[in-house]
């Protein structure tokens, strides 16, 4: 399901939905927790975002272990394997990440609600869950770099 998209490597094409989603989430994410000015005009993109990018993070990973697989059938060097191999791994770090960052938005979302079906809570709890969503955020950043940057090193040596 997830190995080719009009004939071409899935992975190849879903990685790029990755690399803006999960940076747009995190930056919103967190400006949407320390900027409460600015929560009535993000609220619904960190919802959208908040439920999109993880299913986009998951495809991603799904592709990558289908494409690592045809390149193992293909018998690719066990230097050129190690190095998918360490790819692979910093995708699926990134993956729990965004999966994180995602409960963490969507947790603050109702913490800030302006709903009165939501109880009210110490204002303090929504700047606790504000600064998980922050270091969720650099974390996942840091991880979509350390993730593309070994696809694409892989790419532009012709390791694949």
């Amino acid at each position: 399901m997830f190995k080719e998209i009009n004939g071409l490597p899935g992975h190849v094409l879903i990685v790029h939905a990755v690399v803006v989603l999960v940076p747009l989430l995190a930056l919103l994410a967190s400006v949407y927790g320390l900027v409460p000015r600015a929560r009535p005009r993000l609220d619904w993109a960190v919802l959208v975002l908040a439920l999109v990018t993880p299913v986009v993070a998951f495809v991603a990973t799904q592709s990558g272990e289908a494409l690592e697989e045809v390149l193992r059938g293909r018998g690719y060097p066990p230097e050129g394997l190690a190095k998918i191999h360490e790819h692979s791994e910093y995708g699926d770090v990134l993956l729990w990440l965004t999966v994180a960052l995602a409960v963490a938005a969507l947790v603050l979302l109702a913490l800030t609600s302006r709903s009165p079906r939501v109880p009210r809570l110490p204002s303090w709890l929504s700047w606790l869950v504000a600064g998980v969503v922050v270091v969720l955020s650099v974390f996942a950043l840091v991880y979509v770099y350390r993730t593309g940057d070994s696809g694409a090193q892989m790419v532009w040596s012709n390791i694949v």
